[in-house]
């Protein structure tokens, strides 16, 4: 077994640290750090839905995904002086909305919608797995705030939900991939389940060879497995504090 660029086993995690209620303006928000991967995450309640859900006494839950210009090596192009965004970034947003509606109970949320707003400050890799797992406990907050406030009658958050990425690097199986490691793996894949073992999304790309399916079980078994380690961080910064 070779050692990892920054000295982890292959099963390891980088250190993850959140700080609750980084924003005082926004009904929830979070600032979560993976290494040196730092990503602010907001939720903001808005009192109107989408025309496809109006009139139906149901919420929604959206997402917003951007890097600051110099969150990673070369210096980012804003979008506002492009005057478009990237296909990129389109896929990670719609990625991040996808997860947390998986843990929402529209019902019970009511005819509002939650906008969670992912910025990432800093890049080393597992920006979008950052971002879902910083972003539900922002949306753990939100809904929260909203039950305190009497605003809603019930918690529509019906569990907990994260996000790591795995790999195969120089024929290797890695958890929690720093970008060195990502921008040089075989194969690498993204993982979102919730609290109750089942899988929201799997995104999987052999980047040179095809990979065989023993293979793919592996990554999904240590994905699982990691994920589980993210759970307990976020139980302990949302009921123990």
């Amino acid at each position: 077994m070779s050692t990892r660029i920054d000295g982890r086993s292959n099963d390891e995690l980088r250190q993850v640290k959140v700080t609750r209620n980084y924003i005082s303006h926004a009904e929830g928000s979070a600032f979560i750090e993976v290494g040196k991967t730092r990503v602010i995450c907001t939720a903001t309640v808005e009192e109107k839905v989408p025309p496809f859900q109006r009139g139906k006494g149901i919420g929604w839950v959206t997402a917003e995904y951007d890097m600051i210009p110099r969150s990673a090596q070369v210096r980012i192009i804003r979008p506002q002086t492009t005057g478009k965004i990237k296909g990129r970034t389109h896929e990670i947003q719609r990625l991040i909305g996808r997860s947390l509606r998986g843990v929402v109970d529209f019902q019970k949320l009511g005819e509002r919608t939650i906008w969670i707003d992912c910025d990432v400050i800093e890049a080393d890799g597992g920006t979008r797995c950052a971002s879902i797992t910083g972003g539900y406990i922002a949306l753990f907050d939100c809904c929260r705030y909203l039950v305190e406030q009497k605003i809603i009658t019930e918690m529509p958050v019906s569990d907990f939900l994260a996000a790591i990425s795995v790999g195969i690097v120089n024929g290797e199986i890695m958890a929690d991939l720093c970008f060195a490691e990502d921008s040089t793996a075989e194969v690498d894949m993204n993982v979102v389940m919730n609290s109750k073992g089942n899988l929201i999304e799997v995104q999987s790309t052999a980047e040179n060879k095809a990979f065989s399916r023993e293979d793919f079980n592996k990554l999904l078994d240590l994905s699982m497995v990691s994920i589980e380690k993210l759970f307990l961080i976020q139980k302990k910064v949302l009921l123990e504090q």
